[in-house]
């Protein structure tokens, strides 16, 4: 069983493109009514930075929780910090130690090198504590947050500019730590969660977004896609969950920002609750460019 500890409360441990903090309040106001009292289990299949994940597990009491990704280097980054987290923090703090107190250009060869040993070890499937350090140290000091792999499966994103980033949050991470104690981490498609999955689960699901323009998607966080057929795919396990009797929130981008006519999630999920909500995103690839903008969650 999941316990649940107020001690410390546990926020996301990377920062993530699309991440959910901003819409939060949003989501949190669609969790189902009988959320820690009849439905007990949790479960999040693109568990991403996990910011609705933290924001259930600082809240309720479940007996079950299952988060899974695609992305490798990210679940076993959640792992470290579950099973060793304060060795994860020992090589992160010397890490940080390294970049912090050297200048500008020292600062860029050492990112460098450190994305390139990153390369090595994960085109090795590693599973090295260096690893995860090393997977937290790029998402602190990258360019926004992002990341992206080229076709060779080969992360690709450029520094950032920081003056002082924080590349090791001991306290935080002690207390994600705490809190990830006891739940199922699983690397794999989101459909791996359905043997996990009954009528006393709440299931929130937040893909790689339909991209609104041909230069603003993002979704290449893993070397396979997630296109047209990916989402209708996706709409399909929603409604064979929904079925056994789960409870279902679900995010995604809303085609009417750049179309009025396009009607490709209203119409696939006709059958949900469509709500449209405000959030501040990136409104074209250049730059920091930024713009209110809908997206959609869909309830069932």
């Amino acid at each position: 069983m999941y316990q649940l500890s107020f001690d410390n409360v546990a926020k996301p441990f990377v920062k993530w493109a699309g991440g959910k903090s901003q819409i939060l309040n949003n989501i949190r106001a669609k969790y189902p009514n009988e959320l820690g009292k009849r439905i007990k289990k949790y479960a999040e299949p693109f568990v991403g930075g996990g910011a609705v994940l933290f924001d259930i597990l600082n809240t309720y009491s479940l007996d079950e929780v299952y988060i899974s990704d695609i992305n490798r280097e990210l679940t076993h980054t959640y792992i470290s910090i579950r099973d060793n987290v304060n060795s994860l923090i020992e090589i992160l703090q010397n890490f940080e130690h390294e970049y912090l107190v050297t200048d500008d250009e020292v600062q860029k060869r050492i990112y460098y090198e450190k994305r390139t040993r990153f390369n090595t070890l994960k085109l090795k499937k590693d599973n090295s504590l260096e690893l995860a350090a090393l997977f937290i140290f790029l998402n602190r000091t990258c360019f926004n947050g992002l990341y992206r792999v080229n076709a060779k499966g080969e992360y690709n994103v450029p520094q950032g500019k920081y003056k002082n980033p924080r590349i090791c949050d001991t306290d935080n991470l002690r207390s994600v730590s705490n809190k990830l104690i006891g739940i199922t981490i699983i690397n794999g498609d989101y459909k791996m969660a359905r043997s996990f999955i009954d009528d006393k689960t709440f299931c929130y699901f937040d893909p790689p977004y339909r991209p609104l323009s041909k230069t603003a998607s993002f979704t290449a966080y893993a070397q396979n896609g997630f296109d047209y057929s990916s989402q209708v795919e996706l709409e399909r396990f929603i409604d064979n969950i929904s079925e056994l009797g789960a409870s279902v929130v679900a995010s995604n981008s809303d085609p009417k920002n750049t179309d009025e006519a396009d009607d490709f999630f209203d119409k696939l999920y006709e059958k949900y609750e469509i709500l449209r909500i405000e959030a501040s995103r990136a409104i074209n690839s250049v730059g920091n460019d930024r713009g209110k903008i809908n997206e959609l969650l869909i309830i069932k």
